[in-house]
């Protein structure tokens, strides 16, 4: 063990504390969740007040992406992670305290959460997606280190001077890829935040939602190569699932700058129809 005291020795305890009567614990992870969404609501309501737009729209907005997220993070792990398990014990697809929920099925959960919710209060959906992208890689982060706070998805053995001890799992030093993303999805959200402070009225819808996938779905893809493969399948593979997901995200965002270059200034919205989008929407039921 002396050899190991050279790494970061990391023997956290996952469980922050039990409901009472319940017996249930607590994890960091679902405490990262938890505390990521009601921050992304404060700082939503801050973007909005400083566009002129009704934040009753965040209330709504929060219920749709808080159903979007959970069903969608659940759905994509069953489908793309563990399909035979679910097929053989379908109830078990409801017990979300089991663990088992997928970044990749979160971001389609909420990519159709957020539709549903631009056509019923008429808000531009790609506008929408530039503000929410701030909050979603801020989010982000916050949930990466609640994977690494209950030790989980580490990385593969490596001897480099930062590498982490999981106690947890074993007493090999791994990259702590955990910490690569969460470190990605900050430095993201101040690049987006800065994005929308410096040119609010004036970058085109979309471009910042496509910075996001490419630059964060990027750096996902390449992290791959530094954890272990959550599924024994994903050994045959030659990208294991989490890349090939994040291909079809990173081609979403190219597409989407492709367009606007190609609109020109037509996918810019002025600051008159942003009130006037406000003041539609608060007229909505």
């Amino acid at each position: 063990m002396n050899g190991l005291m050279n790494y970061v020795i990391w023997d956290t305890d996952g469980n922050v504390f039990v409901i009472p009567f319940i017996h249930h614990p607590i994890r960091w992870y679902g405490l990262a969740w938890g505390v990521g969404f009601l921050l992304s609501q404060q700082i939503m309501y801050f973007i909005y007040k400083k566009e002129g737009r009704s934040t009753k729209e965040i209330d709504k907005l929060t219920v749709y992406m808080l159903i979007g997220t959970i069903a969608g993070a659940r759905f994509g792990h069953v489908l793309f992670y563990d399909a035979g398990y679910y097929f053989h014990n379908p109830l078990h697809i409801f017990f979300i305290w089991e663990g088992g929920l997928a970044s990749h099925g979160a971001a389609v959960g909420i990519l159709t959460a957020v539709y549903l919710f631009a056509r019923k209060t008429r808000v531009d959906y790609l506008w929408i997606l530039d503000r929410l992208s701030i909050v979603a890689a801020f989010t982000g982060c916050l949930i990466r280190l609640g994977n690494l706070m209950n030790s989980e998805m580490i990385g593969l053995p490596t001897r480099v001077p930062w590498a982490f001890v999981f106690t947890q799992v074993d007493d090999i030093p791994r990259h702590p890829a955990q910490l690569y993303e969460a470190i990605c999805c900050f430095f993201l959200s101040l690049l987006l935040f800065r994005m929308w402070s410096n040119h609010r009225g004036q970058r085109k819808n979309g471009n910042m939602f496509a910075w996001f996938l490419i630059i964060l779905f990027s750096f996902r893809f390449i992290d791959e190569f530094f954890k272990i493969n959550q599924e024994s399948f994903e050994d045959t593979l030659l990208l294991n699932m989490g890349q090939i997901l994040s291909i079809p995200f990173i081609v979403t965002g190219l597409i989407i700058l492709i367009i606007n270059a190609r609109k020109g200034n037509h996918a810019v919205l002025s600051e008159k129809q942003f009130k006037s989008h406000s003041t539609d929407s608060s007229h909505t039921p």
